[in-house]
């Protein structure tokens, strides 16, 4: 800690629940690091049913965890909210753009926006659909924290009048994501939850694969797959794999792809947060490709890439001294940049800085220029 300890509120989208999400992985592991500072955290969840059937985190260790069922509900937090030091809204929380309304009306500390979806946002932005974020709230937060770098940091500054646009990347529990030993099941897994606009990387990089070579063992972990696809024999499908599951699910994994929605990739600079999990178990990783990869691992060292299901083949006919190989250097580099400790460090950085900046206007006066 470089400082006094900071008392921090967090609006999520879901802390309690993994099913069908990766936000909750990212949240847990950056605020247990955050706590282990020294810091305080209270994260406040929207009640939902779907989430609330599939709970694998009731009550965490490290902070406070908290439930409202409408805005109405928020005022039983007002006096938290207000006396904090900071407050963060994350993207996709339910009415989000009324919650960041009343946050920054509240708020004495410095509100600050944590997005885990920037392309998406932005795309939706443009569409005037996000329900979470509108224009005019952004200059009122004083940090809008990014799960995406690069060009689009620039953007949200100049475009859209952010006071400062941090790349916070998502990152991995270094204590929960190691190797683990295990006999392999699979030869080739990924774990994901549904989209449309992935799915052909699925079946360009997984299920191609799998039809070209019947002897190889697949699997696809993730809810919300459509019952008609066709999947090969050789292809398991897996509804859903907790968290507390995943490591040994990579270590059964020879190796494991990455795969990027489409308005991510186009960004760029957009790592998932099951790229960094994945390395940290030292399973091999095989990635599609887009900008920014290379600034976080190298191809050929410590990831392979594949745009064919002739790359994915060739990356897993490589001998058992490079797979080794590739899988111990991509867990070293997240072990040297990429753990929730480095992020927690990055978030405490940039909170202490944002609290000595003064508050914009509340959002409803704000115009997008």
């Amino acid at each position: 800690m470089t400082g006094a300890p900071l008392d921090i509120v967090v609006f999520g989208l879901s802390l309690s629940s993994s099913w069908g999400n990766g936000h909750a992985t990212t949240w847990r592991a950056l605020l247990k690091a955050f706590a282990a500072r020294g810091h305080e955290v209270l994260f406040l969840e929207r009640e939902a049913p779907w989430y609330a059937a599939h709970r694998d985190l009731e009550a965490p260790d490290w902070g406070e965890l908290a439930f409202y069922s409408d805005l109405s509900q928020l005022e039983a937090w007002r006096e938290r909210v207000a006396n904090a030091d900071a407050v963060i809204v994350g993207s996709y929380v339910p009415d989000g753009a009324a919650v960041g309304r009343w946050v920054q009306r509240t708020a004495k500390g410095a509100p600050c926006f944590y997005d885990i979806d920037t392309p998406v946002t932005l795309a939706k932005l443009e569409r005037g659909e996000a329900d979470y974020l509108t224009p005019d709230l952004i200059p009122g937060y004083r940090r809008y924290f990014s799960f995406t770098g690069g060009p689009t940091l620039e953007r949200l500054e100049r475009r859209y009048g952010s006071p400062a646009a941090r790349a916070l990347y998502c990152s991995a529990d270094e204590e929960i994501y190691r190797p683990t030993p295990a006999p392999a099941r699979w030869d080739l897994s990924y774990i994901g939850t549904y989209s449309a606009d992935r799915q052909p990387l699925v079946e360009a990089l997984l299920v191609e694969p799998a039809r070209r070579a019947p002897a190889l063992r697949c699997v696809v972990a993730g809810p919300q797959y459509p019952p008609d696809l066709d999947w090969p024999d050789n292809v398991q499908l897996i509804r859903h794999v907790p968290p507390a599951d995943h490591p040994a699910f990579y270590a059964a994994s020879r190796y494991t792809l990455n795969l990027t929605r489409r308005d991510m990739a186009r960004a760029g600079w957009s790592p998932s947060v099951r790229l960094f999990e994945a390395a940290a178990c030292g399973t091999p990783i095989i990635s599609d490709t887009w900008e920014g990869l290379d600034d976080l691992f190298t191809p050929g060292e410590d990831i392979f890439t594949a745009r064919t299901a002739d790359d994915v083949l060739d990356a897993l006919l490589s001998t058992e001294d490079v797979r080794q190989r590739v899988g111990a250097h991509g867990r070293k580099r997240i072990l040297d940049a990429h753990t929730a400790a480095h992020r927690a460090y990055t978030l405490e950085v940039e909170l202490r800085a944002a609290a000595a900046q003064p508050q914009a206007a509340p959002a409803q006066v704000l115009k997008l220029a």
